[in-house]
């Protein structure tokens, strides 16, 4: 969405026809509550704006068929090193030359993937924060093996798309997440303790931190299962690092399948 409104072409690939038409729809929405803010009192222009952002947009389910033509790939499948890098082989096969790939992954070796290529100096990280459309961060990941044309060329791009790019190597978590996991880690140990309620805790980071959601309201919202993905890989990577360590509540939770928003119910229940 971000890429097509700003004037790039974009192929959007999925696994099949259905999910693209989901994603479509997803988008053509999102447009809309954007042009509301953003052309209040021009509602023509607002329609023209999407309709222009809409033709930069195509879609396929066979990506290898539409690299090609591409001068860029921004992978965001599944939080998988192995299906990732099945997906990085193929297209790399097919790719241009000159085409950057770069993963959108918020917790992997940029540098794993990167191997699975020919092209580890036209490869590097592009992650992006949810909801993409509001959020103006990317992190833009550099490993020993990305050139530096390259990296500028990912920094541009973030530029062009309208964010404020920050540049981090590729250590896990890179910049956010790896002060953010741990953090929100430390809030389960506390209420796993019974030193503080969940609510407590939330309502004590949102006022006295000024953080737009508690830490247990952030779990929910990401996915509990997302998050204890996040904390066992960091852990197998570093087992001896207290801020690494697994937490038996949050296990818990993940295996009686109460994952958070998605689901219903997490740390919290929803309607």
């Amino acid at each position: 969405q971000v890429a097509a409104a700003s004037g790039h072409t974009v192929v959007l690939v999925d696994q099949s026809d259905e999910i693209l038409k989901k994603s479509t729809k997803g988008i053509e929405e999102s447009l809309k509550r954007v042009t509301k803010k953003k052309f209040a009192d021009q509602p023509e222009a607002g329609a023209e704006f999407i309709k222009k952002t809409l033709k930069n947009l195509t879609t396929s389910t066979d990506a290898a068929s539409v690299v090609h033509s591409t001068d860029l790939v921004i992978e965001a499948i599944v939080e998988n090193l192995e299906v990732k890098n099945k997906l990085f082989k193929t297209l790399d096969k097919f790719a241009p030359e000159h085409t950057i790939f770069a993963s959108n992954t918020s917790s992997l070796q940029i540098t794993k993937m990167a191997n699975a290529t020919t092209r580890q100096d036209r490869f590097g990280g592009l992650h992006f924060f949810n909801p993409v459309p509001m959020m103006k961060l990317v992190e833009v990941i550099k490993t020993p093996m990305t050139s530096q044309k390259t990296f500028e060329s990912l920094m541009d791009f973030s530029r062009a798309v309208g964010k404020s790019p920050v540049s981090c190597k590729d250590t896990p978590g890179f910049i956010v997440n790896r002060l953010l996991v741990p953090y929100m880690m430390e809030a389960v140990r506390l209420f796993e303790r019974g030193d503080a309620s969940k609510e407590d805790i939330d309502v004590a980071m949102k006022l006295g931190a000024g953080y737009p959601m508690g830490p247990f309201e952030l779990l929910d919202y990401v996915g509990l299962d997302t998050s204890k993905y996040i904390i066992d890989g960091w852990h197998s990577l570093e087992p001896n690092n207290p801020l690494f360590a697994p937490s038996p509540l949050l296990n818990k939770l993940v295996e009686e399948k109460k994952l958070g928003k998605k689901t219903g119910e997490g740390f919290y229940k929803y309607k």
